[in-house]
């Protein structure tokens, strides 16, 4: 294998190197970052992991407060050359040009690009011949090499006399000073010390420690967003300890990426190792408090990490301390062995959503009680907190910081004030999925494996009926004897009756089913309207092709087994397939584009379409769109618009993007790939819609339709409009990344499209796409894809039915997206889902037909699409497209060849679109429609999958369902796990890809001939002319916005349906200034690791 060694030896660095890792702004790509920060962590160096969607300025804010040595970060959204290039220049202008920026993209950086930033001052842009040559360990070691420096000042006592709020980067010099000369400390180092003491400011200490698990990073999140607003004044800094790994040297900083609110010039953040000193504490916290309290600020936070039952250190350097909990702490007696009670100023008992919470706070108000000797006290005045630091503006977490102020008032002297108080309870306000139900996922298992037994009892009755009818054929052919017969008969009628009806139905029927596939034509019924579909195709030897194959079956228990597990297309349990024929003259491909402005993408879109009576159109939308926010000339921003997608930001934009389309028309059918800005985009596309049809009846009538008019208008073409828009929040969480409001509020705005749709009778357009794609190109293996897919789509359900909406009126309105790679396990991938949501829907759920349908998308894995040999990436898609088509997938993509690189090109979409058309028109197998249905491995394996997916049921359900399993990060370490076996084994070689790893081309592409590829970039003509509209349409409604986004504002608050205002709101608004409004009351997403 031409591949770096398997086991390279690891650098070992000799000083503490540090790195700030992420991803760029508005990249949710994290999979490469994640693995690379993981190497760096086991290599010894101490990261500070930002996570995924980070600006320039919070990169270089959080390196410069953390005095590292390293930024390392990945790019695949493109803009790269402007982000890079920016963050060089803003670390030069803070004074730390010292720090060596590093990155990566995949094959999306091109060579001449990686020149260029070199050339700039970029220390390192890996490129994927890199990874091939060096292995990910070699990167590594070159990376923490490079930045294996001392970072401390020389001049330390002249930076302590300016330290100040306003130079972080003094005071994290010295901060680093204090670690590093803690242990051994000289009369040098004696001299700073001694003198900080002298200029301390006395500034008050709260201590924050607790449990690991129990949420103090997200607590103390909000505790500093409640200062900020409370105490407009004021400044704090945070030093956040966590465990250096004693093996290795390394230690994982993560606390920064849980936090929103340190992001603000009143807040200086760092994060420290524990490194030697064994403890929850870093051995320099004391010198470290002393240096920070001669800056200035207003109130230092020290949180530490994780503690067991015996630690209390903290007290030891706070002024006011307070221990983080949860309601698991077991019995109550466990309460008497944790010291921090008996030293706890205060004490948060969070995520008190959980079951037993109201017990836990009783028990520990009691202990507290007990611990101080407080028993004349009311045990509601014991200063003990129910928090729900996850709910924005939870009220018990207000309570909680009235307290804090309170107790450093008390303690410390100051005189604060807040508008919160004390005596709050708080309570769980939007209830996803009610306790009751938390078995959900268990209940759909049981329900699937009792459905397979329910079968194979049934088969086993049908063959044993089968064997007894053939014994009295026999009996009364050969040796007639009534008393024989008689018996047998009885012993017949008795086996029938054990049967159930359906089983007696499939067997009376069978004949009949059979005979109707043997005929010329097939006729069915879909919606009230009668179709009838050629069964047969002749080859071009003259044979005629059936459709539909039946199994030749006489056994009665092989045909009920058959039909239960299996039957034909369009039949429960729709193993192979909804329904019963793909649609004539509609392929199953879809029309993928988005680049540039509106008007760009609009001319790609009927160039895809022209020769296509069906138009269906799917739709990529730049990153700056996907989350949420409005083009602008800040270079990480402007770099990105246009780029890897159109730029979509007003109404108007909308409009351009699907000009000359009918969108009510029946043959068109419009996708979009959106979600964290879901239901502002979708209000958008509706609108569109709906102009359209206004303006047609206008111009029929010669005048402006009347309010009656317009309002009968629109709920006509809501009921038409056709299309899905992908708004799937839970996988975002745990893959994709393009999460922008807090979970909580992000299912409320879904579950509120979903009951607008009800309301206005909308059948054709699908409220979400629940996604396994984006889980999968995240790195999960195809069961965890399909096990988290289903899972999620299930939780969906659970909570539209908490809302009081049927499942019969919103069941139809979900569809599926599934990646298709080259494991076996994709061979089935339909079939498996297909049968679980069918049996789930029917057999639990009592849902009709049409809600018992998984319909789904599939998209080749762009996961398989490399830059190296990049003309091999088209086979790969051939195949996965040929699996996804024998599976009978409803819709599909095929990803261009130089995706791995750019955009797709006018001429390798066309490439893509012909796999798909050869496969449908040439490949003649494909003219048959159950071509899976009688394989032995293929059968087999859809039970073996289908039994993995139940099986990860069983593990989420233990995990508290989906929404438990994320909040423990369960899917997203997963995911990671899955994406670190796939990129060691294809880098040791062990895993072969032809082209990347083995079979290399004794002749690959020069640097310059992939240069000279065409690249679909945005160009600075279309980025400079979306800002310019955005600012005209801004302008235009500048009064109107105020008005609309404040409406907005105060119906969200109150609980209405916020999907039926943005219909209203997004005609005078743009997308980031509805998104930022909904901010305000929604809260904003907080990453996970």
């Amino acid at each position: 294998m031409a591949t770096a060694e398997t086991q390279q030896e690891i650098y070992k660095p000799t000083h503490h190197v540090r790195f700030v890792t992420a991803s760029s702004l508005f990249d949710g790509h994290d999979a490469s970052i994640n693995i690379m920060r993981r190497i760096l962590q086991s290599t010894g160096a101490e990261v500070i992991h930002l996570g995924h969607n980070r600006s320039v300025e919070e990169v270089v804010n959080a390196a410069i407060q953390e005095d590292v040595q390293g930024i390392a970060i990945s790019s695949y959204q493109g803009g790269h050359v402007e982000y890079f290039k920016y963050m060089y220049d803003l670390l030069k202008e803070r004074g730390a040009s010292h720090i060596k920026i590093y990155g990566g993209g995949g094959g999306v950086i091109i060579p001449k690009e990686i020149k260029e930033l070199h050339q700039y001052g970029i220390a390192w842009i890996f490129s994927p011949e890199d990874g091939r040559k060096l292995g990910l360990q070699g990167m590594i070691n070159r990376m923490v090499e490079e930045c294996d420096y001392a970072t401390e000042v020389k001049d330390e006592m002249a930076y302590l006399e300016q330290v100040e709020t306003t130079k972080p980067e003094l005071l994290a010099n010295l901060i680093t000073y204090a670690e590093e000369h803690y242990a051994d400390q000289d009369e040098k180092a004696s001299m700073l010390l001694n003198r900080a003491r002298e200029l301390s400011k006395g500034t008050p200490v709260l201590g924050i420690t607790g449990t690991g698990g129990a949420g103090k990073s997200s607590l103390t999140d909000e505790l500093i967003r409640r200062f900020l607003h409370e105490l407009p004044d004021r400044k704090v800094a945070i030093l956040s300890i966590d465990p250096t790994k004693q093996k290795t040297g390394g230690a994982l900083l993560g606390d920064r990426i849980r936090m929103n609110a340190i992001f603000n010039k009143r807040v200086f953040m760092r994060s420290l190792a524990t490194r030697g000193s064994r403890t929850e504490l870093s051995g320099a916290l004391k010198d470290v408090l002393d240096i920070v309290k001669v800056a200035g600020y207003d109130l230092i936070i020290v949180e530490t990490s994780g503690i067991g039952q015996g630690d209390a250190e903290i007290d030891e350097v706070s002024d006011v301390s307070m221990y983080v909990m949860t309601s698991e702490f077991g019995a109550p007696s466990q309460l008497e062995k944790i010291d921090m009670i008996d030293f706890a100023d205060l004490i948060a008992i969070n995520k008190f959503e959980r079951k037993g919470s109201e017990d836990a706070l009783n028990q520990v108000q009691k202990q507290y009680q007990r611990s101080r000797l407080l028993f004349n006290e009311p045990l509601d005045s014991m200063p003990v907190y129910g928090t729900i630091a996850s709910q924005f503006n939870d009220k018990g977490t207000n309570t909680l910081f009235a307290a804090i102020v309170g107790t450093l008032n008390k303690k410390c002297g100051s005189d604060w004030t807040t508008s919160y108080t004390e005596f709050v309870k708080t309570q769980k306000q939007n209830v996803i999925i009610p306790n009751d139900r938390l078995q959900y996922l268990r209940e759909i298992a049981n329900t699937v494996r009792g459905y397979h037994k329910h079968a194979e009892q049934q088969a086993h009755l049908a063959t044993r009926l089968y064997q007894l009818e053939g014994a009295l054929a026999e009996v009364r052919e050969k040796t007639p004897d009534d008393a024989l017969v008689k018996s047998l008969e009885t012993l017949h009628d008795n086996v029938r009756d054990e049967m159930t009806a359906e089983s007696r139905r499939i067997l009376d029927n069978w004949n009949t089913l059979k005979d109707s596939y043997a005929q010329d034509e097939f006729v069915t019924k879909v919606r009230d309207k009668e179709l009838r579909t050629a069964l047969t195709t002749k080859s071009l030897s003259g044979l005629k092709i059936p459709k539909v194959a039946l199994p030749k079956f006489k056994d009665y228990g092989e045909i009920i087994r058959w039909v239960y597990k299996e039957n034909v297309p369009g039949s429960y349990p729709y193993t192979a397939g909804v329904f019963p024929f793909k649609r004539e003259g509609e392929d199953p491909k879809r029309q993928f584009a988005g680049e540039g402005t509106p008007e760009r993408t609009n001319r790609r879109f009927h160039y895809l379409s022209k020769d296509d009576d069906a138009k269906r159109l799917s739709t990529a939308f730049d990153s700056v769109t996907l989350y949420g926010e409005d083009p602008d000339e800040r270079p990480d921003i402007y770099g990105k618009v246009g780029e890897s997608g159109v730029n979509i930001c007003t109404l108007e934009d909308m409009k351009k993007l699907y000009d000359g389309f009918d969108l009510c028309a029946p043959a068109t059918s419009v996708s979009m790939t959106i979600n964290g800005p879901a239901p502002i985009i979708l209000a958008m596309f509706m609108n569109t819609a709906v102009d359209q049809q206004v303006k047609k009846q206008e111009e029929e009538l010669g005048r402006t339709l009347s309010v009656d008019e317009f309002t009968e208008v629109r709920e006509a073409t809501l009921k038409v409009v056709r299309g899905t828009v992908q708004a799937d929040i839970l996988k975002e969480d745990q893959g994709q990344n393009t999460c922008i409001f807090s979970t909580e509020f992000a299912l409320r705005m879904m579950g509120d499209i979903q009951q607008y749709f009800i309301n206005k009778k909308v059948r054709n357009y699908y409220s979400v796409s629940i996604s396994g794609y984006h889980i999968a190109e995240a790195g999960a293996n195809p069961i965890s894809q399909l096990a988290f897919t289903l899972a999620n789509g299930f939780t969906y359900v659970e909570y539209y039915l908490s809302r009081g909406m049927n499942i019969n009126d919103f069941a139809p309105n979900l569809s599926f997206f599934f990646s298709n790679g080259l494991d076996p396990e994709y061979t089935v991938i339909g079939r498996v889902a297909r049968r679980i949501w069918a049996v789930a829907m029917r057999e639990k759920y009592g849902a009709n037909d049409r809600s018992q349908k998984l319909k789904y998308h599939v998209q080749t894995s762009g996961r398989s699409l490399h830059a190296q040999e990049i003309d091999f990436n088209d086979i790969r898609t051939t195949l996965q497209a040929l699996m996804a088509l024998q599976d009978n997938c409803n819709s599909l993509h095929t990803n261009a060849y130089d995706e791995a690189i750019t955009t797709p090109t006018e001429e390798s979409v066309r490439r893509a679109m012909a796999i798909q058309m050869i496969i449908t028109k040439e490949h003649g197998l494909s003219k048959n429609e159950n071509p899976l249905q009688g394989s032995f491995i293929a059968e087999e394996l859809t039970d073996l999958v289908e039994e993995a997916v139940l099986q990860e049921f069983d593990k989420l359900n233990d995990r508290g369902g989906v929404l438990g399993s994320m909040e423990t990060q369960y899917q997203r370490g997963k995911i990671q796990e899955e994406s670190m076996l796939y990129e060691m084994k294809k880098h040791s070689g062990e895993l072969p890809i032809i082209g990347v790893n083995t079979y290399l081309n004794p002749n690959p592409p020069s640097e310059e001939d992939i240069d000279s590829m065409e690249l679909a970039r945005a160009t600075q003509d279309e980025k400079e002319t979306q800002i310019k509209n955005l600012r005209t349409f801004q302008s235009t409604h500048s009064n109107e916005a105020e008005q609309a986004l404040a409406d907005l504002k105060i119906l969200a608050i109150s609980g209405g349906n916020i999907f039926e205002a943005l219909m209203d709101t997004v005609k005078v608004a743009s997308l980031g200034q509805i998104t930022n409004a909904l901010y305000e009351v929604g809260g904003q997403y907080r990453r996970n690791m």
